[in-house]
């Protein structure tokens, strides 16, 4: 029984790593930084608040192994140097801890083993959303003055003013998709 949970969590963490990895695809571009409109972050926050930190930082660590190994998973682009020196390198190292961390709010505020009322559900999931989305921004905003050695104004108005409105969006998105799946894969990955 023990080896059939831990194969659904290998094979939950392989799929969302590889939906991870798809999302990439689907982008809008934004000038003049060049760091699109992704859903490859919801996908990355997804999979903590889904598969619990551990499974769902891991399928964002594999995901970062593939795109650094040159697999096109970075915005349609490849390779370590886009992980160390690309402006968006601060928002892909951050992805795995956004993960961890919506995952575990959610196991400590909102435990799968015991009900709680669909308010407290909503609000502990959107909180969750919520903080993964900033530890990403911080670490994107971040990653993006280093690399480029922008000052904290510009690299404000350049990678998250544009973002706040489509990330809102995503956490639209993410707490009724989490709120609606979660139980249902905790009862995969727990009986």
């Amino acid at each position: 029984m023990e080896s059939q949970k831990s194969g659904t969590n290998i094979i939950l963490t392989a799929l969302f790593a590889a939906l991870i990895s798809a999302s990439c695809f689907i982008q809008i571009p934004m000038p003049p930084a060049g760091i699109p409109i992704i859903i490859q972050d919801m996908m990355c926050m997804l999979s903590g608040m889904l598969l619990g930190p551990v499974y769902g930082a891991l399928s964002v660590a594999i995901f970062l192994v593939l795109g650094s190994l040159g697999l096109p998973v970075f915005s349609g682009k490849g390779g370590i140097q886009h992980l160390i020196s690309g402006p968006t390198g601060g928002f892909l190292f951050s992805y795995a801890i956004g993960a961890f961390a919506g995952g575990l709010i959610l196991v400590i505020f909102l435990s799968n083993k015991k009900e709680h009322s669909k308010i407290k559900s909503l609000i502990v999931i959107s909180l969750a959303a919520i903080a993964a989305t900033v530890i990403i921004f911080a670490g994107g905003i971040l990653g993006f003055m280093h690399v480029t050695q922008s000052g904290l104004e510009k690299t404000l108005t350049t990678v998250l003013i544009p973002f706040i409105p489509g990330n809102i969006i995503k956490i639209i998105l993410m707490v009724p998709l989490t709120y609606k799946f979660r139980p249902v894969i905790f009862r995969y990955t727990h009986s």
